[in-house]
Protein backbone atom coordinates (compact mmCIF):
# COMPACT_ATOMS: atom_id res chain seq x y z
CA UNK A 1 0.00 0.00 0.00
CA UNK A 2 2.27 2.70 -1.29
CA UNK A 3 0.60 5.81 0.05
CA UNK A 4 2.49 8.96 0.96
CA UNK A 5 1.62 10.48 4.34
CA UNK A 6 0.09 13.93 3.97
CA UNK A 7 2.63 16.74 4.05
CA UNK A 8 2.73 20.39 3.13
CA UNK A 9 3.28 21.03 -0.60
CA UNK A 10 6.90 20.80 -1.56
CA UNK A 11 8.07 19.07 1.63
CA UNK A 12 9.35 15.50 1.71
CA UNK A 13 7.10 12.85 3.28
CA UNK A 14 7.65 12.06 6.92
CA UNK A 15 8.81 8.67 8.08
CA UNK A 16 8.42 8.91 11.83
CA UNK A 17 6.05 7.09 14.17
CA UNK A 18 3.17 9.42 13.36
CA UNK A 19 3.33 8.42 9.68
CA UNK A 20 3.00 4.78 10.68
CA UNK A 21 -0.39 5.33 12.30
CA UNK A 22 -1.67 8.07 10.01
CA UNK A 23 -4.44 7.46 7.47
CA UNK A 24 -5.00 9.39 4.25
CA UNK A 25 -8.45 10.55 3.20
CA UNK A 26 -8.38 8.85 -0.25
CA UNK A 27 -7.33 5.60 1.39
CA UNK A 28 -10.02 5.93 4.05
CA UNK A 29 -12.65 6.49 1.35
CA UNK A 30 -11.57 3.35 -0.46
CA UNK A 31 -11.59 1.40 2.81
CA UNK A 32 -15.09 2.64 3.60
CA UNK A 33 -16.43 1.65 0.18
CA UNK A 34 -15.15 -1.94 0.27
CA UNK A 35 -16.00 -2.35 3.96
CA UNK A 36 -19.62 -1.49 3.15
CA UNK A 37 -19.65 -3.84 0.16
CA UNK A 38 -18.28 -6.65 2.36
CA UNK A 39 -21.75 -6.97 3.95
CA UNK A 40 -23.34 -7.99 0.63
CA UNK A 41 -24.51 -11.64 0.53
CA UNK A 42 -22.53 -14.63 -0.72
CA UNK A 43 -23.35 -18.36 -0.85
CA UNK A 44 -23.43 -19.30 2.84
CA UNK A 45 -24.40 -17.52 6.08
CA UNK A 46 -21.54 -15.76 7.88
CA UNK A 47 -21.02 -15.51 11.62
CA UNK A 48 -20.00 -12.17 13.13
CA UNK A 49 -16.30 -13.04 13.54
CA UNK A 50 -16.05 -14.19 9.94
CA UNK A 51 -17.82 -11.05 8.74
CA UNK A 52 -15.28 -9.01 10.71
CA UNK A 53 -12.41 -10.84 9.02
CA UNK A 54 -13.87 -10.24 5.56
CA UNK A 55 -14.57 -6.58 6.34
CA UNK A 56 -11.04 -6.05 7.67
CA UNK A 57 -9.37 -7.63 4.63
CA UNK A 58 -11.54 -5.77 2.16
CA UNK A 59 -11.11 -2.47 4.01
CA UNK A 60 -7.34 -2.89 3.72
CA UNK A 61 -7.65 -3.64 0.00
CA UNK A 62 -9.95 -0.64 -0.41
CA UNK A 63 -7.44 1.55 1.39
CA UNK A 64 -4.70 0.45 -1.01
CA UNK A 65 -6.95 1.10 -4.01
CA UNK A 66 -7.87 4.57 -2.70
CA UNK A 67 -4.23 5.50 -2.12
CA UNK A 68 -3.25 4.18 -5.55
CA UNK A 69 -6.04 6.13 -7.25
CA UNK A 70 -4.93 9.33 -5.48
CA UNK A 71 -1.31 8.72 -6.47
CA UNK A 72 -2.29 8.28 -10.13
CA UNK A 73 -4.39 11.46 -10.04
CA UNK A 74 -1.51 13.45 -8.53
CA UNK A 75 0.82 12.11 -11.21
CA UNK A 76 -1.47 13.45 -13.96
CA UNK A 77 -2.00 16.71 -12.08
CA UNK A 78 1.76 17.00 -11.45
CA UNK A 79 1.39 17.86 -7.79
CA UNK A 80 2.45 16.41 -4.48
CA UNK A 81 0.31 15.06 -1.65
CA UNK A 82 -1.63 17.55 0.47
CA UNK A 83 -3.10 17.04 3.93
CA UNK A 84 -6.89 16.77 4.11
CA UNK A 85 -8.63 19.63 5.85
CA UNK A 86 -10.22 19.08 9.24
CA UNK A 87 -13.69 19.70 7.83
CA UNK A 88 -13.14 17.02 5.17
CA UNK A 89 -12.44 14.48 7.89
CA UNK A 90 -15.54 15.56 9.80
CA UNK A 91 -17.72 15.10 6.72
CA UNK A 92 -16.09 11.73 6.08
CA UNK A 93 -16.84 10.50 9.61
CA UNK A 94 -20.52 11.46 9.34
CA UNK A 95 -20.86 9.77 5.93
CA UNK A 96 -18.96 6.71 7.22
CA UNK A 97 -21.32 6.28 10.17
CA UNK A 98 -24.38 6.50 7.95
CA UNK A 99 -23.04 4.16 5.25
CA UNK A 100 -21.64 1.58 7.67
CA UNK A 101 -24.85 1.60 9.70
CA UNK A 102 -26.91 1.06 6.56
CA UNK A 103 -24.57 -1.66 5.26
CA UNK A 104 -24.62 -3.42 8.64
CA UNK A 105 -28.42 -3.39 8.76
CA UNK A 106 -28.76 -4.70 5.21
CA UNK A 107 -26.09 -7.30 5.93
CA UNK A 108 -28.00 -8.63 8.93
CA UNK A 109 -31.16 -8.83 6.84
CA UNK A 110 -29.38 -10.70 4.02
CA UNK A 111 -27.76 -13.12 6.47
CA UNK A 112 -31.17 -13.83 8.02
CA UNK A 113 -32.57 -14.60 4.57
CA UNK A 114 -29.67 -16.95 3.74
CA UNK A 115 -30.10 -18.81 7.03
CA UNK A 116 -33.77 -19.26 6.19
CA UNK A 117 -32.97 -20.64 2.72
CA UNK A 118 -30.47 -23.15 4.08
CA UNK A 119 -32.29 -24.04 7.29
CA UNK A 120 -29.47 -22.75 9.51
CA UNK A 121 -30.60 -21.73 13.01
CA UNK A 122 -27.26 -20.83 14.66
CA UNK A 123 -26.79 -17.13 15.43
CA UNK A 124 -24.45 -15.49 17.95
CA UNK A 125 -25.18 -11.99 19.23
CA UNK A 126 -21.73 -11.82 20.87
CA UNK A 127 -19.98 -12.51 17.57
CA UNK A 128 -22.06 -9.81 15.90
CA UNK A 129 -21.05 -7.32 18.61
CA UNK A 130 -17.37 -8.30 18.22
CA UNK A 131 -17.52 -7.86 14.43
CA UNK A 132 -16.40 -4.17 14.25
CA UNK A 133 -13.46 -4.76 16.61
CA UNK A 134 -12.26 -7.76 14.62
CA UNK A 135 -12.50 -5.78 11.38
CA UNK A 136 -10.63 -2.77 12.79
CA UNK A 137 -7.82 -4.82 14.34
CA UNK A 138 -7.29 -6.88 11.18
CA UNK A 139 -7.38 -3.75 9.01
CA UNK A 140 -4.60 -2.12 11.01
CA UNK A 141 -2.52 -5.30 11.14
CA UNK A 142 -2.58 -5.52 7.34
CA UNK A 143 -1.97 -1.79 6.94
CA UNK A 144 0.99 -1.78 9.34
CA UNK A 145 2.45 -4.88 7.64
CA UNK A 146 2.24 -3.13 4.27
CA UNK A 147 3.89 -0.03 5.68
CA UNK A 148 6.61 -2.19 7.18
CA UNK A 149 7.29 -3.64 3.73
CA UNK A 150 7.40 -0.12 2.29
CA UNK A 151 9.93 0.93 4.92
CA UNK A 152 12.06 -2.12 4.17
CA UNK A 153 12.01 -1.16 0.48
CA UNK A 154 13.01 2.46 1.24
CA UNK A 155 15.79 1.35 3.57
CA UNK A 156 17.15 -1.05 0.93
CA UNK A 157 16.99 1.65 -1.75
CA UNK A 158 18.87 4.15 0.45
CA UNK A 159 21.51 1.56 1.16
CA UNK A 160 21.96 0.76 -2.55
CA UNK A 161 22.28 4.46 -3.43
CA UNK A 162 25.75 4.36 -1.91
CA UNK A 163 26.91 2.33 -4.91
CA UNK A 164 24.35 2.98 -7.68
CA UNK A 165 22.17 5.73 -9.10
CA UNK A 166 18.79 6.55 -7.59
CA UNK A 167 16.69 4.83 -10.29
CA UNK A 168 18.77 1.65 -10.18
CA UNK A 169 18.64 1.64 -6.37
CA UNK A 170 14.84 1.85 -6.40
CA UNK A 171 14.47 -0.86 -9.04
CA UNK A 172 16.95 -3.28 -7.47
CA UNK A 173 15.64 -2.53 -3.97
CA UNK A 174 12.08 -3.33 -5.03
CA UNK A 175 13.18 -6.59 -6.65
CA UNK A 176 15.20 -7.65 -3.59
CA UNK A 177 12.35 -6.98 -1.17
CA UNK A 178 9.89 -8.83 -3.44
CA UNK A 179 12.19 -11.86 -3.71
CA UNK A 180 12.70 -12.00 0.05
CA UNK A 181 8.95 -11.78 0.66
CA UNK A 182 8.20 -14.56 -1.84
CA UNK A 183 10.90 -16.74 -0.29
CA UNK A 184 9.67 -16.11 3.24
CA UNK A 185 6.04 -16.71 2.34
CA UNK A 186 6.28 -19.70 0.00
CA UNK A 187 9.61 -21.20 1.02
CA UNK A 188 9.42 -20.88 4.79
CA UNK A 189 5.94 -19.92 5.93
CA UNK A 190 3.79 -22.06 3.64
CA UNK A 191 6.17 -25.01 3.38
CA UNK A 192 6.84 -24.87 7.11
CA UNK A 193 3.15 -24.81 7.97
CA UNK A 194 2.41 -27.65 5.57
CA UNK A 195 5.25 -29.73 6.99
CA UNK A 196 4.09 -29.07 10.55
CA UNK A 197 0.50 -29.91 9.65
CA UNK A 198 1.59 -33.07 7.85
CA UNK A 199 3.53 -34.18 10.94
CA UNK A 200 0.61 -33.43 13.27
CA UNK A 201 -1.99 -35.20 11.12
CA UNK A 202 0.30 -38.19 10.53
CA UNK A 203 0.23 -38.76 14.29
CA UNK A 204 -3.55 -38.44 14.29
CA UNK A 205 -3.66 -40.99 11.48
CA UNK A 206 -2.32 -43.66 13.84
CA UNK A 207 -5.42 -43.34 16.02
CA UNK A 208 -8.67 -45.24 15.58
CA UNK A 209 -12.07 -43.63 15.92
CA UNK A 210 -14.12 -44.67 18.92
CA UNK A 211 -16.30 -47.68 18.21
CA UNK A 212 -14.31 -48.85 15.17
CA UNK A 213 -13.27 -52.50 15.43
CA UNK A 214 -11.12 -54.67 13.19
CA UNK A 215 -13.31 -56.62 10.72
CA UNK A 216 -13.93 -60.28 11.50
CA UNK A 217 -14.73 -61.03 7.85
CA UNK A 218 -12.21 -61.83 5.13
CA UNK A 219 -14.18 -59.53 2.80
CA UNK A 220 -12.52 -56.42 4.22
CA UNK A 221 -8.97 -55.07 4.12
CA UNK A 222 -7.36 -55.50 7.52
CA UNK A 223 -9.57 -58.51 8.26
CA UNK A 224 -8.64 -62.21 8.48
CA UNK A 225 -6.39 -63.25 5.59
CA UNK A 226 -6.01 -59.68 4.28
CA UNK A 227 -2.69 -58.79 2.65
CA UNK A 228 -3.09 -55.24 3.96
CA UNK A 229 -2.29 -54.94 7.69
CA UNK A 230 -5.01 -53.31 9.81
CA UNK A 231 -2.52 -50.86 11.37
CA UNK A 232 -1.43 -49.62 7.92
CA UNK A 233 -4.90 -48.47 6.86
CA UNK A 234 -4.83 -45.16 8.71
CA UNK A 235 -7.60 -43.59 10.75
CA UNK A 236 -10.07 -43.09 7.89
CA UNK A 237 -9.10 -46.36 6.22
CA UNK A 238 -9.93 -48.35 9.35
CA UNK A 239 -13.26 -46.53 9.62
CA UNK A 240 -14.02 -47.35 5.98
CA UNK A 241 -12.99 -51.02 6.22
CA UNK A 242 -14.99 -51.58 9.39
CA UNK A 243 -18.06 -49.62 8.30
CA UNK A 244 -20.96 -49.98 5.93
CA UNK A 245 -24.21 -51.93 6.03
CA UNK A 246 -24.22 -55.64 6.81
CA UNK A 247 -25.99 -58.24 4.69
CA UNK A 248 -28.80 -58.29 7.26
CA UNK A 249 -29.28 -54.53 7.04
CA UNK A 250 -29.30 -54.64 3.24
CA UNK A 251 -31.86 -57.48 3.28
CA UNK A 252 -34.02 -55.43 5.61
CA UNK A 253 -33.98 -52.62 3.04
CA UNK A 254 -34.40 -54.66 -0.16
CA UNK A 255 -36.58 -57.48 1.28
CA UNK A 256 -34.41 -59.84 -0.79
CA UNK A 257 -31.39 -62.04 -0.01
CA UNK A 258 -28.24 -59.92 0.13
CA UNK A 259 -24.48 -60.38 0.26
CA UNK A 260 -21.87 -58.83 2.52
CA UNK A 261 -20.14 -56.11 0.44
CA UNK A 262 -16.40 -56.27 -0.26
CA UNK A 263 -14.25 -53.29 0.75
CA UNK A 264 -10.57 -52.93 -0.16
CA UNK A 265 -8.35 -50.10 1.08
CA UNK A 266 -4.65 -49.20 1.14
CA UNK A 267 -3.31 -46.55 3.53
CA UNK A 268 -0.21 -44.39 3.26
CA UNK A 269 1.66 -46.83 5.51
CA UNK A 270 0.64 -49.79 3.34
CA UNK A 271 3.28 -48.97 0.70
CA UNK A 272 5.83 -46.25 -0.03
CA UNK A 273 4.39 -44.85 -3.27
CA UNK A 274 1.00 -44.44 -4.93
CA UNK A 275 1.54 -47.07 -7.61
CA UNK A 276 2.49 -49.68 -5.00
CA UNK A 277 -0.47 -48.76 -2.81
CA UNK A 278 -2.81 -49.12 -5.78
CA UNK A 279 -1.31 -52.53 -6.55
CA UNK A 280 -1.76 -53.66 -2.93
CA UNK A 281 -5.36 -52.46 -2.86
CA UNK A 282 -6.18 -54.31 -6.10
CA UNK A 283 -4.42 -57.47 -4.88
CA UNK A 284 -6.48 -57.40 -1.69
CA UNK A 285 -9.61 -56.75 -3.76
CA UNK A 286 -8.89 -59.86 -5.81
CA UNK A 287 -8.18 -61.92 -2.67
CA UNK A 288 -11.53 -60.91 -1.15
CA UNK A 289 -13.40 -61.87 -4.32
CA UNK A 290 -14.16 -58.32 -5.43
CA UNK A 291 -13.77 -59.17 -9.12
CA UNK A 292 -16.38 -61.90 -8.76
CA UNK A 293 -19.04 -59.42 -7.65
CA UNK A 294 -21.55 -58.03 -10.13
CA UNK A 295 -20.64 -54.37 -9.42
CA UNK A 296 -17.22 -52.85 -8.78
CA UNK A 297 -16.73 -49.27 -7.55
CA UNK A 298 -13.44 -47.37 -7.83
CA UNK A 299 -13.61 -44.58 -5.26
CA UNK A 300 -11.12 -41.71 -4.97
CA UNK A 301 -10.84 -40.35 -1.43
CA UNK A 302 -10.58 -36.78 -0.23
CA UNK A 303 -7.65 -35.46 1.78
CA UNK A 304 -6.61 -37.83 4.54
CA UNK A 305 -8.28 -40.85 2.95
CA UNK A 306 -11.82 -39.99 3.97
CA UNK A 307 -14.78 -41.39 2.09
CA UNK A 308 -18.28 -40.04 2.68
CA UNK A 309 -20.03 -43.12 4.13
CA UNK A 310 -23.22 -42.24 2.23
CA UNK A 311 -21.37 -42.43 -1.12
CA UNK A 312 -20.48 -46.11 -0.65
CA UNK A 313 -23.30 -47.21 1.67
CA UNK A 314 -26.00 -46.15 -0.80
CA UNK A 315 -24.15 -47.97 -3.60
CA UNK A 316 -24.10 -51.13 -1.47
CA UNK A 317 -27.79 -50.88 -0.55
CA UNK A 318 -28.93 -50.36 -4.15
CA UNK A 319 -26.83 -53.26 -5.46
CA UNK A 320 -28.09 -55.65 -2.78
CA UNK A 321 -24.55 -56.04 -1.45
CA UNK A 322 -23.42 -57.72 -4.68
CA UNK A 323 -20.59 -55.24 -5.01
CA UNK A 324 -17.02 -54.34 -4.11
CA UNK A 325 -15.38 -50.98 -3.47
CA UNK A 326 -11.66 -50.21 -3.73
CA UNK A 327 -9.88 -47.02 -2.72
CA UNK A 328 -6.66 -45.70 -1.17
CA UNK A 329 -5.20 -42.88 0.91
CA UNK A 330 -2.83 -40.31 -0.60
CA UNK A 331 -2.36 -37.69 2.14
CA UNK A 332 -2.38 -37.13 5.89
CA UNK A 333 -3.88 -33.66 5.51
CA UNK A 334 -7.59 -32.92 5.95
CA UNK A 335 -9.68 -32.23 2.89
CA UNK A 336 -9.47 -28.43 2.87
CA UNK A 337 -5.68 -28.44 3.20
CA UNK A 338 -5.32 -31.14 0.55
CA UNK A 339 -7.60 -28.98 -1.60
CA UNK A 340 -4.93 -26.24 -1.44
CA UNK A 341 -1.62 -28.15 -1.47
CA UNK A 342 -2.22 -31.80 -2.45
CA UNK A 343 -3.93 -31.52 -5.82
CA UNK A 344 -1.08 -33.32 -7.56
CA UNK A 345 -1.34 -36.22 -5.09
CA UNK A 346 -5.09 -36.49 -5.71
CA UNK A 347 -4.45 -36.53 -9.46
CA UNK A 348 -1.85 -39.28 -9.14
CA UNK A 349 -3.99 -41.36 -6.76
CA UNK A 350 -7.06 -41.26 -9.03
CA UNK A 351 -5.10 -42.20 -12.12
CA UNK A 352 -2.96 -44.94 -10.55
CA UNK A 353 -5.87 -46.59 -8.77
CA UNK A 354 -8.20 -46.71 -11.76
CA UNK A 355 -5.42 -47.89 -14.09
CA UNK A 356 -4.51 -50.71 -11.69
CA UNK A 357 -8.15 -51.79 -11.37
CA UNK A 358 -8.81 -51.48 -15.09
CA UNK A 359 -5.70 -53.51 -15.95
CA UNK A 360 -6.88 -56.41 -13.77
CA UNK A 361 -10.51 -56.00 -14.88
CA UNK A 362 -9.68 -55.98 -18.61
CA UNK A 363 -7.84 -59.31 -18.28
CA UNK A 364 -11.03 -61.04 -17.19
CA UNK A 365 -13.27 -62.78 -19.75
CA UNK A 366 -15.62 -60.22 -21.30
CA UNK A 367 -18.69 -62.14 -20.15
CA UNK A 368 -17.37 -62.53 -16.59
CA UNK A 369 -16.45 -59.00 -15.58
CA UNK A 370 -18.17 -56.86 -12.95
CA UNK A 371 -19.85 -53.66 -14.02
CA UNK A 372 -17.23 -50.97 -13.42
CA UNK A 373 -18.20 -47.68 -11.72
CA UNK A 374 -16.25 -44.62 -10.61
CA UNK A 375 -17.09 -42.09 -7.89
CA UNK A 376 -15.56 -39.27 -5.90
CA UNK A 377 -16.56 -36.28 -3.83
CA UNK A 378 -14.86 -32.89 -3.84
CA UNK A 379 -11.10 -33.44 -4.31
CA UNK A 380 -11.94 -37.10 -4.87
CA UNK A 381 -13.88 -36.14 -8.00
CA UNK A 382 -10.83 -34.21 -9.18
CA UNK A 383 -8.66 -37.29 -8.74
CA UNK A 384 -11.29 -39.56 -10.26
CA UNK A 385 -11.52 -37.40 -13.38
CA UNK A 386 -7.79 -37.53 -14.09
CA UNK A 387 -7.97 -41.17 -15.18
CA UNK A 388 -10.08 -40.14 -18.20
CA UNK A 389 -9.51 -37.95 -21.24
CA UNK A 390 -13.12 -36.94 -21.81
CA UNK A 391 -16.73 -37.96 -22.33
CA UNK A 392 -16.04 -40.91 -24.66
CA UNK A 393 -13.34 -42.29 -22.39
CA UNK A 394 -15.76 -42.26 -19.46
CA UNK A 395 -18.41 -43.88 -21.64
CA UNK A 396 -16.14 -46.60 -23.03
CA UNK A 397 -14.28 -47.62 -19.88
CA UNK A 398 -16.98 -47.42 -17.19
CA UNK A 399 -20.58 -48.48 -16.70
CA UNK A 400 -21.35 -45.32 -14.77
CA UNK A 401 -19.86 -42.43 -12.79
CA UNK A 402 -21.05 -40.31 -9.88
CA UNK A 403 -19.10 -37.18 -8.91
CA UNK A 404 -20.35 -34.91 -6.10
CA UNK A 405 -19.29 -31.33 -5.35
CA UNK A 406 -16.59 -31.06 -8.04
CA UNK A 407 -14.08 -28.25 -7.39
CA UNK A 408 -14.08 -25.50 -10.00
CA UNK A 409 -10.61 -26.48 -11.22
CA UNK A 410 -11.71 -30.01 -12.27
CA UNK A 411 -10.57 -30.38 -15.87
CA UNK A 412 -13.51 -32.38 -17.25
CA UNK A 413 -16.11 -30.59 -15.14
CA UNK A 414 -14.92 -27.25 -16.50
CA UNK A 415 -14.83 -28.58 -20.06
CA UNK A 416 -18.37 -29.96 -19.86
CA UNK A 417 -19.67 -26.80 -18.19
CA UNK A 418 -17.86 -24.30 -20.43
CA UNK A 419 -19.12 -26.07 -23.56
CA UNK A 420 -22.69 -26.44 -22.35
CA UNK A 421 -25.59 -25.84 -24.67
CA UNK A 422 -26.74 -22.27 -25.15
CA UNK A 423 -29.52 -21.34 -22.77
CA UNK A 424 -28.61 -23.87 -20.08
CA UNK A 425 -27.44 -22.20 -16.84
CA UNK A 426 -24.03 -22.88 -15.31
CA UNK A 427 -25.60 -24.33 -12.16
CA UNK A 428 -27.49 -26.90 -14.30
CA UNK A 429 -25.56 -27.20 -17.58
CA UNK A 430 -26.66 -29.43 -20.44
CA UNK A 431 -23.77 -30.99 -22.34
CA UNK A 432 -24.27 -32.66 -25.75
CA UNK A 433 -28.01 -32.95 -25.05
CA UNK A 434 -27.24 -35.06 -21.97
CA UNK A 435 -26.30 -38.14 -24.00
CA UNK A 436 -23.71 -39.28 -21.41
CA UNK A 437 -22.86 -36.49 -18.96
CA UNK A 438 -25.55 -34.79 -16.88
CA UNK A 439 -25.75 -32.44 -13.91
CA UNK A 440 -28.20 -32.27 -11.01
CA UNK A 441 -28.56 -29.71 -8.23
CA UNK A 442 -31.51 -31.69 -6.81
CA UNK A 443 -31.12 -35.41 -7.41
CA UNK A 444 -34.69 -36.10 -6.27
CA UNK A 445 -36.04 -34.27 -9.34
CA UNK A 446 -35.71 -35.27 -12.98
CA UNK A 447 -32.14 -34.85 -14.21
CA UNK A 448 -32.10 -32.33 -17.08
CA UNK A 449 -32.67 -32.48 -19.96
CA UNK A 450 -35.83 -34.26 -18.87
CA UNK A 451 -37.61 -36.34 -21.48
CA UNK A 452 -34.37 -36.99 -23.40
CA UNK A 453 -33.14 -40.61 -23.53
CA UNK A 454 -30.10 -41.35 -21.35
CA UNK A 455 -28.77 -44.60 -22.73
CA UNK A 456 -25.58 -46.52 -22.10
CA UNK A 457 -23.05 -45.25 -19.56
CA UNK A 458 -24.38 -42.55 -17.27
CA UNK A 459 -22.06 -39.88 -15.85
CA UNK A 460 -23.75 -37.73 -13.22
CA UNK A 461 -22.41 -34.68 -11.40
CA UNK A 462 -24.15 -33.60 -8.18
CA UNK A 463 -23.62 -29.91 -7.45
CA UNK A 464 -25.41 -27.41 -5.26
CA UNK A 465 -25.89 -23.79 -6.25
CA UNK A 466 -24.76 -22.89 -2.71
CA UNK A 467 -21.58 -25.01 -2.73
CA UNK A 468 -18.56 -22.65 -2.62
CA UNK A 469 -16.13 -25.49 -3.47
CA UNK A 470 -17.89 -25.87 -6.82
CA UNK A 471 -17.86 -22.15 -7.65
CA UNK A 472 -14.69 -20.76 -6.05
CA UNK A 473 -12.06 -19.59 -8.52
CA UNK A 474 -9.23 -17.01 -8.49
CA UNK A 475 -10.97 -15.42 -11.46
CA UNK A 476 -13.66 -14.16 -9.08
CA UNK A 477 -11.22 -11.34 -8.30
CA UNK A 478 -11.63 -9.72 -11.70
CA UNK A 479 -14.29 -11.56 -13.71
CA UNK A 480 -18.01 -12.09 -13.12
CA UNK A 481 -18.94 -15.77 -13.57
CA UNK A 482 -22.08 -16.84 -15.38
CA UNK A 483 -23.61 -18.42 -12.27
CA UNK A 484 -23.89 -15.04 -10.56
CA UNK A 485 -25.37 -13.21 -13.55
CA UNK A 486 -27.93 -15.96 -14.24
CA UNK A 487 -31.07 -16.84 -12.29
CA UNK A 488 -29.82 -18.10 -8.91
CA UNK A 489 -30.41 -21.57 -7.52
CA UNK A 490 -33.16 -22.26 -5.00
CA UNK A 491 -30.78 -21.97 -2.03
CA UNK A 492 -28.90 -18.85 -3.19
CA UNK A 493 -30.14 -15.37 -2.35
CA UNK A 494 -31.33 -13.45 -5.39
CA UNK A 495 -29.66 -10.32 -3.96
CA UNK A 496 -26.15 -11.74 -4.49
CA UNK A 497 -24.16 -9.80 -7.08
CA UNK A 498 -20.56 -9.71 -8.22
CA UNK A 499 -18.10 -7.03 -7.06
CA UNK A 500 -14.37 -7.13 -7.99
CA UNK A 501 -12.21 -8.30 -5.06
CA UNK A 502 -15.25 -8.45 -2.74
CA UNK A 503 -16.96 -11.56 -4.13
CA UNK A 504 -13.66 -13.45 -4.26
CA UNK A 505 -12.99 -12.93 -0.55
CA UNK A 506 -16.58 -13.65 0.41
CA UNK A 507 -16.66 -17.01 -1.42
CA UNK A 508 -13.16 -17.78 -0.12
CA UNK A 509 -14.47 -17.27 3.42
CA UNK A 510 -17.37 -19.64 2.63
CA UNK A 511 -14.99 -22.53 1.84
CA UNK A 512 -14.08 -23.68 5.39
CA UNK A 513 -17.75 -23.79 6.35
CA UNK A 514 -19.05 -25.51 3.22
CA UNK A 515 -19.89 -28.72 5.11
CA UNK A 516 -21.33 -26.97 8.16
CA UNK A 517 -24.80 -26.51 6.66
CA UNK A 518 -27.78 -28.88 6.51
CA UNK A 519 -27.85 -31.77 4.06
CA UNK A 520 -28.79 -30.75 0.54
CA UNK A 521 -26.96 -27.42 0.71
CA UNK A 522 -23.38 -26.24 0.53
CA UNK A 523 -20.94 -29.15 0.25
CA UNK A 524 -23.19 -31.70 2.01
CA UNK A 525 -24.53 -34.43 -0.30
CA UNK A 526 -25.35 -37.34 2.04
CA UNK A 527 -29.00 -38.01 1.24
CA UNK A 528 -28.59 -37.19 -2.45
CA UNK A 529 -26.32 -40.17 -3.02
CA UNK A 530 -29.43 -42.36 -2.84
CA UNK A 531 -31.06 -40.69 -5.85
CA UNK A 532 -27.73 -40.12 -7.59
CA UNK A 533 -26.79 -43.80 -7.53
CA UNK A 534 -30.33 -44.78 -8.42
CA UNK A 535 -30.04 -42.68 -11.58
CA UNK A 536 -26.63 -44.15 -12.49
CA UNK A 537 -27.22 -47.80 -11.51
CA UNK A 538 -30.86 -48.06 -12.66
CA UNK A 539 -31.62 -50.93 -10.23
CA UNK A 540 -34.84 -52.81 -10.83
CA UNK A 541 -37.68 -52.81 -8.33
CA UNK A 542 -36.62 -49.68 -6.41
CA UNK A 543 -39.66 -47.52 -5.67
CA UNK A 544 -39.98 -43.88 -4.61
CA UNK A 545 -40.78 -45.12 -1.13
CA UNK A 546 -37.56 -47.16 -1.10
CA UNK A 547 -35.56 -44.11 -2.12
CA UNK A 548 -37.19 -42.04 0.63
CA UNK A 549 -36.21 -44.72 3.16
CA UNK A 550 -32.66 -44.79 1.82
CA UNK A 551 -32.38 -41.00 2.00
CA UNK A 552 -33.41 -41.20 5.63
CA UNK A 553 -30.81 -43.90 6.33
CA UNK A 554 -28.07 -41.82 4.67
CA UNK A 555 -29.09 -38.65 6.52
CA UNK A 556 -29.00 -40.41 9.87
CA UNK A 557 -25.73 -42.17 9.08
Amino acid sequence: MNEEPPTAPGTPPTAGPSATWHATLPGACGALLLACLSFTPSLLPRAGILQGVISGILAAIGYALGVTAAWIWRAFADRGPRPARRRSWQVFLVVALVLLGTAFGLGQYWQHRIRQLLGVTDYSVLQTIAMPLVALVLFWIILLAARGIRRAYRWTARLLRRWTGERAAKAVGGILVAVVLVFLFSGLLVDGLVAAANQAFSLRDTQTEEGVRRPVTALRSGGPGSSVPWDSLGRNGRTFAAGGPSAVEIERFTHNPAQEPVRSYAGLRTADDTESRAARAVADLRRAGGFRRHNLLVMTTTGSGWVDPAAVDSFEYLTGGDCATVTLQYSYLPSWMSYLVDQSKAREAGRELFDAVYDAWSRLPADNRPRLYVAGESLGSFGGETAFSGEYDLRNRTRGTLFAGPPNFNTLFRRFSDHREAGSPEIRPVYKNGRTVRFASDATAAVPPSGTPWEGTRVLYLLHASDPIVWWSPQLVYDEPDWIGETPGDDVLESMFWVPFVTFWQVTADLPFATGVPDGHGHTYRAEYADGWNAVLRPSGVTDRDLARLRDIMSRG
